[in-house]
């Protein structure tokens, strides 16, 4: 006896005690899916058979059965539930979350039952127990269907030896199907349009006007969001199609609100004929009468939504929030049908409907009709392509997994719309709290899980929320930077040949180094016009791009500024041609903006000079006051004139290196007062549209951007690199030599980067990038002082494996946002990484490593 269950359900075990419930349960059903009374009252009273636990235990084993049901996993409890009173909550329970009740009843006689108590100790009660609880059993069976079973199970004794379970997929789970699918919008009667449409989609057509056929290319099938009848001209011949189409496997098809609407009026039932329903019963009334009993069958037949792709895609009508889901219920099938409604009314007494597609938060991507918008516009992984074509607008398809339109628009204008239809900037991305407060645990294609912790995450909202940019421009932030290893010995704490010594540990036979410039790391984001900045970033004024800095605020406080800014570059990205090469209309560079500050006079006056001036003065006196008792000449006796001699040393060689220090940081300040004053160094170019160029060689990234720079040589500066080969000691020395010639002229320094971007080394994913920097720059870091050997020798200390974890996971977290905001996922899923890199950026370590 085969019983067929849904895969997603909640099986209730029906019996007397002894009647073999456990037992079945055990047989025919894994060991987590089975929740036991008698466990339960365990769990909580220590005494599985204390009956004063009961009510504890069935709470805690209904919390638990409602957690495995909102997680989509079949559940069975296994209780005596003989009384209509204990089944009654496991019926809501299953309806709270969509699940079909099934009720499995094992109708053993008492005296079995007993006999089978008799051998067990811990069940020493009287026959009376087992007599009337089959007594209440036997009244039940009549009314389990009527208390809420969908499916019932009556097994005699040897039927339940017999028995096999055999778990059946709900109407709505196609997850082993994954296209390719053409998902067609509301035709509403257009057959024109969409006769027109599917000849787009490579679907021959065939057969007579009273008869057309549509066959799709090979491989493919259409799938038909609902909304077929009502309002067009031509409803009849849509229906003919679709429902040929649908009987010879060529497509699926879900009801929309018109049908059911249309099903109600031919079945007899009393409704009002409005929103267009005069015009499919009036073109009924043209066809043989018996077509009218095949669309109402044809109707009824209809499933509420799929779900395909492994849970990727789920096409419904009005759409559907997660929990609904592959879910079977009159909630799931009225969401499908209308959508979700405040219930409220608005002027022209239509309902006022909940935007819940601005807060899905769901993996599968869902495709939906039933309100026409001008133009299908994804927000959250949801789109909906009902795009009027009855009311003039035009019918739409969209082809998965390939994420492509295809559109035809309407002859003419059928009906005349009551509500006006939603422009396109009503609706858009919008972002919760919710996702990203709290301890939060990140996947990245690069570094599997990253932790983002709460206090991190807080630190994060109040720089985002103050400082900086509309989050749709964050599609991404550059990581942090390790520093080589410290030198062992010598008057350098930072030198190449460990920075070679590390990736060569690693596997890396080839690096790229590139100079390092006194800059502030910035990511310019620039569009072709501002069309695309408001079609791809959702901007709302003229604005053709943003530059942010690495915490994601805007970089100039003058508005005029950055426009004269990104108007050069993009002049320059037009001049060499990338929009074409490239096939974009925007993209992401990832450079060095010098000075190092656009507000090089406070920081120069605030920190820098502060400093300098300081360190001037009071050792410049301390040192002519020296200098006068050392011309006192024979008053002093010997042992104090070269005490005071060698303390005059010491304070000579302090303004020494407060003069460096000095020089050190006035190469990299200067006022701005226009773009001529500015100079860009971009060394990626991260994205453009449809891709992300981190498959590309860093030399590839060198050369191509060198393109750029050659078209405002003014503004965009070159970044000079070196490529050196770690076989070879030669040019490892060259690489040396060539990193002495940057800083002993007073540049920063360079940083090493394996040829690759992405390099998965003897220990895992390799540093990105390590930077090594000249002894005078490091003055400006660690102070004027830093180079004395006692300070040397604490700095050699210092230890890097908090910031290279750092750095290794927020170059995971920016590419992640990247990629997703190529790849077109929602905001939210975009913002989350971008999110956790600032958070990380809170993390407790030395800023100057």
């Amino acid at each position: 006896m085969k019983l067929e269950v849904p895969q997603l359900s909640l099986v209730v075990m029906v019996g007397t005690t002894g009647s073999g419930k456990s037992t079945f349960a055990r047989k025919h059903f894994k060991p987590t899916e089975v929740l036991s009374s008698d466990y339960f009252r365990g769990l909580v009273s220590d005494d599985e058979n204390d009956q004063t636990a009961s009510a504890a235990a069935f709470d805690a084993l209904h919390y638990v059965a409602g957690k495995r049901l909102a997680a989509g996993r079949l559940t069975v409890i296994d209780a005596t539930n003989v009384q209509p009173d204990s089944r009654k909550p496991l019926v809501a329970l299953a309806r709270q979350y969509h699940c079909l009740p099934v009720a499995i009843v094992l109708q053993v006689p008492p005296k079995v039952a007993h006999a089978r108590n008799a051998t067990r100790p811990d069940r020493s009660f009287g026959e009376h127990v087992v007599s009337r609880q089959h007594r209440d059993l036997l009244r039940s069976l009549k009314s389990l269907r009527r208390e809420g079973f969908r499916h019932v199970f009556v097994l005699e004794p040897e039927q339940i030896e017999a028995a096999t379970i055999v778990r059946t997929p709900l109407w709505n789970d196609r997850k082993l199907e994954s296209g390719p699918f053409d998902i067609i919008g509301d035709v509403h009667g257009c057959f024109d349009e969409l006769a027109a449409l599917l000849q787009q989609l490579g679907y021959e057509l065939s057969g007579p006007p009273d008869f057309p056929r549509a066959v799709p290319p090979a491989g493919r099938r259409a799938i038909f969001l609902g909304d077929l009848v009502d309002r067009g001209p031509k409803i009849p011949a849509v229906l003919k199609l679709v429902m040929w189409m649908v009987a010879n496997g060529h497509a699926l098809c879900v009801p929309g609100n018109h049908e059911r609407k249309l099903a109600r009026k031919l079945s007899g039932r009393d409704v009002r004929i409005t929103h267009g329903l005069e015009q499919s019963l009036r073109q009924l009334e043209a066809e043989d009468p018996a077509f009218s009993s095949q669309v109402l069958e044809f109707i009824e037949s209809l499933v509420s939504h799929y779900v395909f792709d492994d849970g990727n895609l789920v096409v419904a009508h009005a759409g559907l929030k997660e929990e609904l889901q592959g879910r079977g219920s009159g909630k799931v099938r009225d969401f499908c049908l209308f959508g979700e409604t405040t219930g409220e009314t608005d002027e022209l007494g239509l309902p006022v409907r909940y935007d819940w597609a601005s807060e899905y938060r769901g993996k599968a991507m869902v495709i939906y009709g039933h309100t026409p918008v001008p133009k299908p516009e994804w927000v959250n992984r949801t789109l909906c392509i009902d795009t009027g074509c009855v009311f003039g607008g035009s019918l739409t398809a969209l082809k998965y997994p390939e994420r492509e339109l295809v559109q035809v628009s309407a002859a003419r204008t059928y009906y005349e719309p009551i509500r006006p239809v939603a422009r396109a900037d009503e609706r858009g991305d919008l972002l919760d709290v919710k996702d990203v407060l709290g301890k939060r645990v990140l996947s990245t294609r690069l570094h599997s899980n990253i932790t983002i912790r709460e206090g991190n995450a807080c630190a994060a909202l109040d720089v985002m929320s103050r400082f900086a940019v509309a989050p749709s421009w964050l599609i991404y932030l550059p990581p942090t930077m390790s520093p080589t290893e410290t030198a062992e010995s010598g008057p350098l704490l930072e030198h190449p040949r460990d920075a070679f010594a590390y990736y060569q540990r690693q596997g890396v036979p080839e690096v790229v180094c590139e100079e390092k410039h006194m800059g502030s790391r910035a990511v310019v984001i620039v569009c072709r016009d501002p069309g695309v900045a408001h079609r791809r970033f959702g901007a709302h004024d003229e604005r053709i791009g943003v530059v942010l800095s690495r915490t994601g605020r805007p970089f100039f406080s003058d508005r005029s500024l950055e426009e004269s800014f990104l108007a050069r570059v993009q002049a320059a990205v037009t001049s060499a041609g990338f929009w074409d090469r490239f096939q974009t209309d925007w993209l992401c560079l990832d450079a060095e903006l010098m000075p190092w500050s656009v507000k090089a006079k406070e920081l120069l006056r605030e920190q820098y000079a502060a400093t300098g001036s300081a360190g001037t003065a009071s050792l410049g006196a301390a040192s002519a006051a020296l200098e006068r008792t050392l011309d006192r000449g024979e008053t002093l006796a010997d042992g104090a004139r070269a005490t005071i001699s060698e303390l005059l040393g010491r304070f000579r060689e302090r303004e020494s290196s407060v003069a460096r220090y000095i020089d050190a940081y006035r190469r990299y300040c200067w006022p701005v007062s226009s773009s001529s004053d500015l100079v860009l160094a971009p060394f990626h170019l991260l994205a453009t549209e449809g891709k992300v160029h981190t498959d590309q060689t860093h030399v590839w990234h060198m050369d191509t951007l060198a393109e750029l720079c050659r078209q405002d040589p003014e503004l965009l500066l070159q970044t000079p690199y070196r490529r050196v080969d770690l076989t070879s000691a030669e040019s490892q020395v060259a690489g040396v030599e060539w990193w002495e010639a940057i800083t002993s002229a007073g540049g920063e320094g360079m940083v090493v980067k394996p040829l690759s971007w992405i390099v998965k080394g003897r220990r895992g994913l390799a540093q990105p990038a390590i930077k090594c920097r000249g002894a005078e720059y490091l003055r400006i870091i660690y102070g004027p002082e830093y180079s004395a050997p006692e300070h040397l020798e604490r700095l050699r200390a210092r230890g890097l494996s908090v910031k290279r974890s750092l750095a290794m996971r927020e170059f995971a977290l920016g590419l992640e946002a990247l990629h997703r905001f190529v790849e077109g996922e929602p905001l939210y899923r975009v913002h989350e990484c971008v999110f956790g890199v600032l958070g990380l950026e809170s993390e407790p370590v030395d800023p100057r490593l």
